[in-house]
């Protein structure tokens, strides 16, 4: 057993303390995590008490990066795994962290499924088959791609992403038009058909005249 001497304020960190046990340094900890388990001046503490106050601050410090990592939008599952793992937390703890976000309902990969594609489709629209690899490489599972997926339409999402794409392409004559929205739409995962439906549609939404697609071109290159 090994007894608390002192407990100190730290100066150059604010909410923690340094732990001193017979009379030497032994570790720091949070405030919150001191308080809730109750260290006190001339406290006893076994080796088992001690491990378990570090488990304590691990999870108290993995858990307020995985909040900090979620402060700016949803993350998926994954992505908080990888996260925390970067940052040099075990597996272990990473577990127990995520346990406690789901209790929450701060981590939910059907709930991020969902936010992702509504996000592309009000402001970046793209094909159902770029959002599906978007997801996959956030670690969502194919379930929940697919469920989520299912209901995305790539004529409609290409010719959202085209009107507002054509704004900055009035006054181009029709092969530089079709060019830069055909070069636009591809790197929006859309196929050749849907780009090229998509690019008559709105050139003649803008007033012109149907162009002569013979003289104009219409190889897949754009």
């Amino acid at each position: 057993m090994k007894t608390i001497t002192a407990i100190e304020s730290q100066k150059a960190q604010r909410g923690r303390v340094n732990v001193f046990l017979d009379g030497a340094f032994a570790f720091s900890i949070s405030n919150p995590v001191a308080a809730t388990m109750g260290l006190q001046e001339g406290q006893k503490l076994s080796s088992t008490e001690i491990e378990r106050l570090k488990n304590a601050e691990q999870f108290h410090r993995s858990l307020n990066s995985a909040l900090r990592f979620l402060s700016p939008r949803p993350r998926s599952e994954a992505e908080i795994k990888i996260r925390l793992r970067r940052h040099g937390y075990e597996i272990n703890v990473i577990q127990k962290v995520i346990e406690k976000l789901k209790e929450q309902k701060l981590v939910d990969d059907n709930a991020f499924a969902q936010y992702w594609r509504e996000n592309r489709e009000n402001f970046k629209p793209r094909s159902r088959r770029l959002i599906e690899m978007e997801l996959k490489q956030k670690g969502v599972n194919a379930e929940t791609i697919a469920e989520t997926t299912e209901m995305v339409e790539d004529d409609s999402a290409a010719y959202k992403a085209a009107q507002r794409k054509a704004i900055a392409l009035a006054g181009l004559d029709y092969p530089s038009f079709r060019k830069r929205l055909g070069a636009f739409l591809r790197q929006r995962g859309f196929s050749y058909e849907v780009i090229n439906t998509t690019i008559e549609r709105v050139w003649q939404e803008q007033g012109n005249i149907q162009p002569d697609l013979q003289s104009c071109g219409t190889e897949r290159g754009f």
